[in-house]
């Protein structure tokens, strides 16, 4: 599915893209596709999901993501690139959900579903589906067993399409379920992988939450030491995400 990615390209636009992207420049990075589009179904998915993955980082800009999912909605010409939009737009219905905004619950079911039916089980969007399908069981449905299953598919779909960014959030939010149910080592295991590939993408706005999730696992004096950095990048960052200060001793809802 095209979508913001972190795969190492030679094309100079994804590169750029991606290093705005990563510092949490989602306007920037979405006014570099904007030439492409209006008239290009990929370029308009990628602009999208940049712009929906700003208001989960920011509780900002629901109008514009809105605007930008309509214009992929209407450009999508195959099953691949519906079942991407679909996926956006239950992802913006979540976010809105799981951040008080509005609660848009049922209109992030349903568009998950449209996703599902029109993704293959094979197709490279359908790991992030599956992670975000988890998330909704999670921290909407409180299922933490359908949300294991989930992020398992998505572990398992992430691995096989390198996607390394997707694979950090899959480590995440195993690890807090493991948390949850008490296992340590498996949760300093899961939260310390997703910090590594986080750190080694260069993935900056989302490494203080990492960091933050691992305190949650680590011991008191290696906690206090986390959480102190977590705050120096959040605050690095802007205060972004904005959710992140609330949440310094617990597990967000990932992003």
């Amino acid at each position: 599915m095209p979508a913001p990615r972190t795969v190492e390209s030679d094309d100079p636009l994804d590169r750029a893209v991606w290093r705005l992207r990563s510092r949490g420049c989602w306007d920037d990075a979405a006014a570099l596709l904007e030439p492409h589009a209006g008239r290009d179904a990929p370029a308009a998915l990628r602009r999208a999901a940049l712009l929906v993955e700003r208001c989960m980082y920011t509780a900002t800009g629901w109008a514009a993501a809105e605007d930008a999912l309509r214009t992929a909605e209407a450009l999508a010409a195959d099953d691949d690139e519906r079942g991407g939009a679909a996926c956006e737009r239950g992802h913006l219905a979540y976010a809105a959900t799981v951040l008080g905004v509005r609660d848009r619950a049922d209109e992030a079911r349903s568009a998950f579903g449209r996703a599902a039916a029109l993704l293959a089980p094979a197709a490279a969007g359908r790991a992030l589906l599956d992670f975000r399908r988890g998330l909704m069981a999670e921290h909407v449905a409180d299922s933490p067993d359908s949300a294991r299953a989930a992020y398992r598919r998505a572990h398992a779909g992430a691995t096989a399409h390198g996607d390394d960014l997707l694979l950090s959030s899959t480590w995440r939010q195993l690890a807090g379920l493991a948390l949850r149910d008490g296992e340590l080592a498996e949760a300093r295991h899961g939260f310390t992988e997703s910090l590594r590939i986080r750190e080694e993408l260069g993935f900056l706005i989302g490494t203080a939450p990492a960091l933050a999730a691992l305190a949650d696992a680590a011991p008191e004096a290696d906690a206090d030491r986390l959480r102190t950095e977590a705050a120096r990048l959040h605050r690095l960052m802007d205060g972004v995400p904005t959710w992140l200060a609330a949440h310094l001793t617990t597990t967000p809802a990932d992003t």
